[in-house]
């Protein structure tokens, strides 16, 4: 098992709170990780796409008080939506019981659907903590192992098979899961060739601007259902909107998202590049750098720090700006390769911005200055930066 740093926020949020909600898109290692907290308390499972557990729950406010001094884990509690209301005043007469905190951990595959439904009965009672795909500060971030992780993605099943061609075969077998199962069940009664072919052309627009009306026009759809459609892969943890950073600096600005792939291994599945040889090859090499070390950094993002990109209509572009809590900003420029330097229009945009912070986040492992107010780092060594910045906090 390699160890998940959100095993900690999970134990922490545990001794404050009754219900802790751990979200992440499937297959991402929740199960795991709940079954390890498991390992050191008194807990019962129950994993609620089996039947059997979930006949346990016919009467769920009888069988959940009989347990009320155990942790109760709710795999996959989309399944049964109704028990959030019964977990409210179970937590409720919990507190007046002398049992606050540590009652129940709650999975799920879908964060709109788990925060709606729980956001109407469990406000105050609950706290949320997001598992995402294996980082680099969790995976050996020597270089071969970091591309292996930028090639395969971090879904630990894909990232530690045999063999890159073993690896491609889980991650189509993961995207047919996809749009077989869950986007049917989360959400409208959509094609699954069509969601298929949007999904495809998102990867091959990797960081891109969202032109809804371009790809409902190649789809044969409406711009509305374009963007319910990508909504849901956003819900589902699948795809990640990227909003950009409005400023008052006098200058005609980019208002469209920048729309990303969460993960890099998904990305290159669906664009069916299984080895490095081929990625390298590939016009996308570049978005897909670009969205690796986003979902890196951002997965350690401390609490109330705004992830946007900036972009003018005529060419000043920042890849990652972070607002943080003070309101001052970072910029953070991507590139590819052993070099790095930023072009002009990272420059300008610093001129419009004023950056507290920039960076240019390389392939190489070296952290250096490049200019007085820039410097090249690594995606580790930044994400590890960012998650000291959440520390201090």
């Amino acid at each position: 098992m390699i160890p998940r740093r959100a095993i900690f926020q999970v134990q922490k949020a545990l001794q404050r709170q009754a219900a802790v909600a751990l979200l992440g898109p499937r297959q991402v290692g929740k199960t795991t990780l709940a079954l390890e907290i498991a390992r050191s308390t008194n807990t019962i499972y129950l994993d609620l796409e089996n039947k059997e557990d979930r006949d346990k729950l016919t009467s769920p406010a009888l069988f959940l008080s009989s347990v009320k001094d155990k942790l109760v884990i709710l795999d996959e509690i989309h399944r049964v939506p109704e028990l959030f209301q019964t977990l409210r005043g179970l937590i409720d007469q919990g507190r007046q019981q002398g049992f606050g905190t540590g009652r129940f951990l709650i999975l799920g595959s879908a964060s709109i659907e788990l925060l709606r439904q729980s956001g109407e009965s469990l406000s105050g009672r609950i706290s949320y903590v997001d598992l995402t795909p294996i980082t680099v500060l969790e995976f050996d971030s020597q270089r071969l192992m970091q591309d292996r992780l930028w090639l395969r993605g971090g879904f630990p099943n894909s990232l530690l098979a045999t063999t890159d061609e073993d690896s491609l075969e889980l991650r189509k077998d993961f995207i047919r899961t996809y749009l077989e199962r869950d986007v049917p069940m989360f959400g409208p009664r959509i094609p699954a060739e069509t969601m298929e072919r949007l999904w495809t052309m998102l990867a091959h627009g990797q960081g891109s601007l969202l032109n809804a009306s371009n790809l409902g026009r190649s789809l044969s759809i409406s711009t509305q259902s374009v963007t319910r459609y990508i909504d849901l892969l956003v819900d589902l943890l699948l795809v990640r909107r990227l909003r950009p950073y409005y400023a008052n600096v006098g200058k005609r600005l980019v208002k469209s998202p920048k729309v990303y792939v969460r993960d890099s291994g998904l990305l290159h599945a669906l664009l069916s590049i299984e080895t490095l040889q081929r990625l390298s090859g590939h016009p996308v090499i570049g978005a897909s750098w670009e969205g690796f070390v986003i979902e890196n950094l951002l997965s350690v993002l401390p609490w109330r720090v705004q992830p946007f990109f900036y972009r003018t209509t005529v060419g000043a572009e920042i890849d990652l700006i972070l607002e943080m809590p003070n309101g001052t900003l970072w910029a953070i420029e991507v590139k590819r390769g052993l070099s790095a330097k930023p072009g002009k229009g990272f420059f300008h945009a610093c001129d419009d911005l004023k950056p507290a912070k920039s960076f240019i986040v390389y392939s190489g492992d070296d952290r250096y200055p490049l200019t007085e107010n820039v410097e090249a780092i690594s995606v580790k060594e930044m994400a590890l930066l960012l998650a000291s910045e959440g520390s201090a906090d």
